[in-house]
């Protein structure tokens, strides 16, 4: 078996959750972090980053993307090799865009094809669920496309959802950050039956909105019941952006992955309107936000 000497790995963000699908369901989208890893013959450990927040990423062993790339070594019980780090940043930090999943799927797959590509991709993906504690993000920034996860007596299944080409979603980004452990924090420990009926339901109608692009489902299906009313108090102005997304043509807003980054699905028609509307709302109330239409990204995690 050749020495791979270095090997490039590309991650989309991902949006999570989209509504109902709480923790088990999200999205790939076309935004990107990407990861260089180079091995060094002297031995340790060299981290450069680039990109708009590179001052805040850890650059000693302590860092997240590292700390997957050891973790699969560990798993497969070989030394890991002294490699040289260059991270460029695509994903706003602490956003609810998953930038904390790119660097666990990067720092896996690096790891994999620096050691040979001893694991399969079903086993890259059960480490990076287990390393991140859910499948949501973890899971469409490896495979890619809109994924929903749910447990076995086995293990993980992993179900590609449709996404009609028509619907366009659009990121709302703040300039202020929502840790995931403060979002989670405001949940509830139990939800009623009726809550409970109620995500199952959506979450259905939302999975059908998806494949067909119908409006009058996406406008209903967005509805959330288990963790989006607790967290809209932690995202000042959420109604007032909320309103204006709506007005201009969206199907609806939700809260992106723990926030506070919003997302409205769209029409492609009414894309720009929607990005317009949402900026100006966030702007009268104090917020600079970066308003960007993306597309589904269907690639995943890719390797050179």
């Amino acid at each position: 078996m050749s020495v791979v000497s270095g090997v490039t790995v590309s991650v989309p963000a991902t949006t999570a959750n989209l509504g109902p699908g709480f923790d088990c369901i999200g999205a790939a989208l076309t935004l990107y972090n990407e990861f260089k890893f180079t091995r060094l013959q002297a031995g340790g450990l060299m981290i450069h980053v680039t990109g708009a927040e590179a001052l805040r990423v850890q650059t000693d062993e302590s860092n997240l993307l590292y700390q997957a790339f050891l973790k699969l070594y560990q798993y497969i019980d070989q030394t890991p090799p002294s490699v040289n780090i260059e991270i460029q940043l695509g994903v706003p930090l602490a956003r609810g865009l998953g930038s904390s999943a790119t660097a666990i799927v990067g720092g896996l797959v690096a790891a994999n094809q620096l050691a040979g590509a001893p694991l399969s991709e079903l086993q890259v993906m059960e480490l990076a669920i287990a390393m991140e504690g859910h499948p949501d993000n973890v899971v469409p920034a490896l495979l890619g496309g809109c994924r929903l996860a749910a447990t076995s007596n086995t293990g993980w299944e992993i179900c590609d959802i449709p996404w009609h080409q028509d619907i366009v979603p659009v990121v709302a980004i703040p300039d202020f950050e929502l840790s995931t452990k403060e979002a989670r924090r405001v949940l509830p420990t139990e939800v009623s039956r009726a809550d409970a009926i109620f995500n199952t339901a959506h979450l259905g109608l939302l999975l059908r909105g998806l494949q067909t692009g119908k409006g009058e489902w996406l406008q209903a299906a967005l509805q959330d019941k288990l963790h989006q009313p607790y967290r809209q108090a932690l995202i000042p102005g959420y109604e007032a952006v909320n309103a204006a997304a709506v007005a201009a043509g969206a199907y609806g807003m939700v809260i992106s992955g723990a926030g506070p980054t919003l997302l409205a699905l769209v029409n492609a028609a009414n894309s720009q309107a929607t990005e317009v509307a949402m900026a100006t709302a966030w702007e009268a109330a104090g917020i600079t936000a970066t308003v960007r239409s993306l597309s589904l990204d269907t690639q995943g995690a890719v390797f050179t």
